[in-house]
């Protein structure tokens, strides 16, 4: 790890010459590119510098402590000063390692968040409607933006799948742990019984493909307009304002009917699609590699149970962190910033080969 970082060192010290360099700012363009690199890299060489110059004082504490002729109080001084900075020094390298991460280059990137009811009818739809719910809690807290793209009601005014994008910095980097299996253990509200019924909704959060990402041939889509409807199927807008998209080659269907222009809801219906294809070639391209991969959290699959709602005992259970969390109302209503937090510990340690405990106590920058 040393080695990498002296090699970043030198890389921020060759762009910042650069930078100096008369004939290359005759270049806008260059400039803005070295610029750009560089400051991708000075997070790390600042904290590098930090580390360095700890560990140095530290030394020369230790050194005070370890020389017989020091008097016993500067010794005791310098004891607990070597102590302090030996503390400090631990910490900055735990830093230094999560920073040295390679970086998810989906993290920045805006999101398409689809929840869909699944096993258990009718309550399976009033829990996709709880799980849109939080996440719309969640992003509201954030201060991010979310815009509907489509929804579909069940009889009982749940939902059977609701679509939505999510504007916000850094939406993806902390969304893309809640996309899997969420199963809810609880009494429906239509059981008179008193039975415990168990139903679930699946999560999927994508990475919102721009059109440099990707490209689509027009002659690959298909383009429909109708009618919008809404509850009970009246059609609430006589002008055929919703638009249908059909990806060919794939047979992957979008339909937006948000917006009262076709222009916004084939607009919204095309970035649906491009993330969609993308995520595809995304998982397929990750399966190609998977059994190489160690660090990862699963397999990726949405097919796994990652989160259990047990209602009954007011418990969460997420099963990639194997906790259990009790504040139910509040993550329902948005708070679930502390299993996030945990869930990117956890993945920050796979990626370093550690447990959790062991990346936020790592010892040696050069271990």
């Amino acid at each position: 790890m040393i080695q990498e970082l002296l090699a970043i060192e030198e890389k921020y010290r060759q762009l910042t010459e650069a930078l100096s360099d008369p004939a290359i700012g005759a270049n806008p363009q260059k400039i803005r590119e070295l610029a750009k690199e560089r400051a991708e890299l000075e997070p790390v060489y600042r904290k590098f510098e930090e580390w360095k110059r700890v560990r140095k004082d530290r030394d020369e504490a230790r050194h005070l402590v370890d020389d017989p002729r020091t008097e016993p109080d500067l010794r005791h001084m310098a004891m607990a000063e070597a102590e302090e900075l030996e503390t400090r020094e631990q910490a900055l390298a735990a830093e230094l390692r999560t920073m040295l991460i390679p970086k998810d280059p989906n993290d920045e990137k805006d999101v398409i968040l689809e929840i869909r009811a699944g096993a258990g009818g009718d309550e399976a739809s009033l829990f996709a409607q709880d799980l849109f719910r939080m996440y719309s809690r969640f992003a509201e807290k954030k201060g991010w933006k979310l815009e509907v793209v489509d929804t579909s009601l069940s009889p009982i005014g749940g939902l059977k799948e609701a679509i939505a994008e999510i504007r916000g910095q850094g939406a993806y980097s902390l969304l893309k742990y809640e996309s899997g299996v969420h199963r809810v253990q609880r009494v429906p509200k239509t059981e008179a019984s008193g039975r415990i019924h168990t139903s679930t909704a699946t999560v999927a959060v994508l990475p919102e493909a721009e059109e440099i990402d990707l490209k689509i041939d027009p002659k690959d889509i298909k383009i429909e307009a109708f009618g919008s409807s809404g509850p009970g199927g009246q059609n609430v807008n006589r002008n055929y304002t919703a638009i249908r998209v059909t990806h060919k080659p794939s047979g992957l269907v979008v339909s937006c009917q948000d917006e009262k222009s076709q222009h916004r809801n084939k607009e919204k219906a095309m970035r649906v699609l491009r993330s969609r294809l993308m995520d595809i070639a995304t998982r397929e391209r990750q399966a190609k590699i998977a059994q190489d991969r160690r660090t990862q959290v699963g397999t990726g699959e949405r097919s796994e149970k990652i989160r259990t709602y047990n209602f009954p005992q007011s418990r969460i259970t997420d099963h990639r962190l194997n906790e259990s969390f009790h504040n139910m109302e509040g993550i329902l209503d948005g708070g679930i910033d502390d299993i996030l937090a945990r869930l990117i510990l956890q993945s920050q340690a796979q990626a370093l080969g550690e447990t959790p405990r062991d990346a936020s106590q790592a010892k040696d920058v050069g271990t």
